[in-house]
């Protein structure tokens, strides 16, 4: 499913170019890496004592026997690497205004922009995709941006419409 995420960057001009760049080759993970390394670290204590997260529940349950000879590496993949994911920046730090697709690992689809007005306007005037080759109006991208995010799409007795427009 195509989500939006506004991500609210401190970036010049050369420095988004290198992020994209970069983006472009394999993706930054948008989500928190302070988080991921904690949830990947606490999960895999876990394993060496046993046991195993259940997601559904957020409960601990006993691993099961086909997996008691694995390590946790092999069951749940290596430990997140600090490079694939953004910057963790502070919100003092956080100074200009990018849309991100967090679909995959989170590529940018729009350069840097001061304020949230310009990044809607850059958006519905360059026809940027709200999900597949949907996109929005001004106003629905300023609503998406004010709200940080957009789901991606949504069916609707009329059909598929992306949450950018409906949100």
């Amino acid at each position: 499913m195509d989500k939006k995420k506004l991500i609210q960057i401190k970036l010049k001009d050369d420095e988004y170019s290198m992020l994209k760049n970069q983006a472009e080759y394999y993706g930054l993970n948008i989500s928190a890496y302070s988080e991921k390394i904690k949830e990947w670290d606490e999960e895999n204590q876990k394993w060496n004592e046993g046991l195993k997260s259940n997601h559904v529940n957020k409960t601990w349950i006993s691993k099961e026997e086909d997996e008691k000879n694995l390590s946790y590496e092999d069951y749940a993949g290596k430990r997140p690497d600090k490079n694939n994911y953004m910057p963790e920046w502070t919100d003092s730090e956080k100074t200009m205004f990018v849309m991100y697709e967090d679909t995959s690992e989170g590529t940018p689809i729009s350069p840097p922009f001061e304020t949230a007005e310009e990044l809607a306007h850059w958006l519905a005037d360059n026809n940027a995709s709200a999900v597949g080759n949907m996109t929005a109006t001004y106003e629905e991208w300023l609503r998406t941006i004010q709200r940080g995010y957009a789901i991606g799409m949504v069916l609707t007795k009329e059909g598929f419409k992306s949450g950018v427009e409906l949100l």
